[in-house]
């Protein structure tokens, strides 16, 4: 067994009740460690994609329990790819943290931002179902706790329905896997898809109603459309670090689509093959039409933001709908480019509400502020991204989405939406930039703000974030070759089930 699949989860496992036992009240200690552990990440998550990339599928089976009776851990090309997003955004958003002193705003912040690794990491490595189901409720519980940081009445409020949602969706997660494992009998996700394909048509219910109803619970965490009414006050409300991780909490649930559906309901599954699919597109397309109309409507920056994530989860999801190797690649292309650029617009957003001070982050005209020419740059290039103008990452992404629905049912449908949704998305970060930027410039008075914190630490951690979007641009072809490749590995499931089960 190769011992380092399971270190992206061991070392956030071990560090966050280490620091929440001895470093509660030595900050500067818990702030070294959590950058420390966050670079750590990075570097292995690396060295793990370096070895998904030779094709070769590896397990780790905890207390050396063979599958499918023991927990095991799968590193394949797309579960080494979410690690390393969800890495590189952790550091960025630990480094903002730092910089601008949030993480001191409140209690335990730094156990519980490695708790929320450790549930992202090990829901992105498991092979079993209810395995899934327990880093779930790690990351979720985490996020409530991180979700609240720093207190305040609406942050409150919106945090009550956040733990209500999620818990309805825990609840549902169970009833599910129970559904599953009546069925079925294992909760070994490549199992399962044996047992499925073999399943009697008096099972084919059963089943099916179980199926459906875990991809609802993965499309609550995906804020699929109707399931989406959490996310815009959720994010919005919270801290900038806090909403720019959360950007790849969504992430989670499209991962958890795409996971399970190709190992349980692929071609192999006969009558059931592809069961989602039916509703699960026109879902994506209104999930793509409501953000970007939320967007457009947005009257402060937080929420333009919040329904960017939104508008841009419906993109990915038209994406993996479609469930053919060329749309799943185009869509693996987008989710990285998706999880940066609105992570870093969370972050832009919140350096430009504390430069502007009474004005905050309102689309109202305010006198000229300090740094309004950086961030007016960083705000213009976070705007490109988002919306899917070039020379950034998202202009090819919607290309590679385009292109892969031609000839696919339902195709032109894709294409009005996603080139209707641009149109909207650059109105409304045009309206947002001028009435900010422009007409600032013209706006009298005196401006109430405070002095600048980390005037050049926060806006170069956004700068950063954009970065990788153009590394993703001038790396298109490498990419794209892994992704292609991790696409064709993802639709060949009898690999991964030889790897797992070992011909059990």
């Amino acid at each position: 067994m190769n011992h380092w699949l399971i270190a992206p989860i061991l070392l956030p496992a071990v560090l966050a009740p280490l620091m929440l036992l001895f470093l509660r009240r030595r900050l500067a200690a818990s702030r070294a460690l959590s950058i420390g552990a966050c670079a750590a990440l990075v570097g292995l998550a690396c060295a793990l994609v370096v070895q998904a990339d030779t094709g070769a599928i590896q397990t780790y089976e905890l207390g050396d329990w063979p599958a499918p009776f023991g927990i095991v851990l799968v590193l394949d090309r797309l579960s080494a790819m979410m690690v390393l997003i969800a890495s590189l955004l952790a550091l960025a958003v630990m480094s903002y943290a730092v910089v601008t002193g949030i993480d001191r705003k409140g209690w335990h912040f730094h156990p519980l931002f490695q708790f929320q690794l450790l549930g992202l990491n090990g829901a992105f490595l498991t092979g079993d179902v209810f395995n899934l189901f327990v880093f779930f409720e790690v990351l979720l519980i985490a996020s409530y706790g991180l979700m609240l940081h720093g207190g305040g009445a609406a942050r409150l409020k919106a945090g009550v329905q956040y733990v209500v949602i999620n818990l309805v969706g825990s609840t549902l997660f169970l009833v599910a896997v129970g559904l599953l494992y009546g069925a079925t009998g294992t909760l070994n996700m490549a199992h399962m898809g044996q047992r499925v394909a073999e399943a009697p048509p008096g099972d084919h219910g059963l089943i099916l109603a179980g199926g459906l109803l875990l991809i609802a619970v993965f499309g609550l965490k995906a804020a699929l459309v109707p399931l989406h009414f959490w996310l815009p006050r959720t994010y919005a409300s919270t801290t900038a670090p806090v909403a720019a991780l959360f950007a790849v909490m969504t992430k989670v649930g499209a991962y958890c689509i795409l996971r399970f559906t190709t190992l349980t309901f692929g071609e192999a599954a006969g009558e059931l093959a592809w069961a989602p699919s039916p509703w699960l597109l026109p879902a994506a397309l209104a999930t793509l039409a409501i953000g970007y109309l939320g967007v457009l409507a947005a009257r402060q920056l937080r929420d333009l933001a919040a329904f960017s994530v939104i508008g841009s989860m419906g993109t990915l999801l038209c994406a993996i709908a479609v469930f053919s190797p060329q749309a799943t690649a185009a869509a693996l292309y987008y989710l990285p480019h998706s999880t940066f650029a609105t992570a870093a617009l969370f972050l832009i957003v919140d350096i430009i509400a504390a430069r502007r001070g009474d004005y905050g982050d309102t689309l109202a005209p305010s006198p000229p502020f300090v740094q309004a020419g950086v961030l007016s740059a960083l705000f213009m290039l976070a705007a490109v991204a988002v919306v899917g103008l070039p020379p950034l990452s998202g202009f090819p992404g919607k290309l590679l989405v385009l292109d892969a629905m031609r000839g696919v049912e339902g195709g032109w449908w894709v294409w009005g939406f996603v080139l209707g949704t641009t149109v909207l998305g650059l109105l409304a970060f045009a309206r947002a930039g001028s009435a900010i930027f422009w007409k600032s410039r013209e706006t009298t008075g005196e401006l109430h703000a405070a002095a600048p914190v980390a005037p050049g630490a926060a806006p170069a951690v956004a700068a950063a974030l954009l970065l990788l979007l153009v590394g993703l641009t001038f790396a298109g072809g490498p990419v794209t070759a892994y992704l292609n490749a991790t696409a064709a590995q993802l639709y060949n499931p009898a690999d991964y089930a030889a790897a797992v089960l070992k011909g059990r």
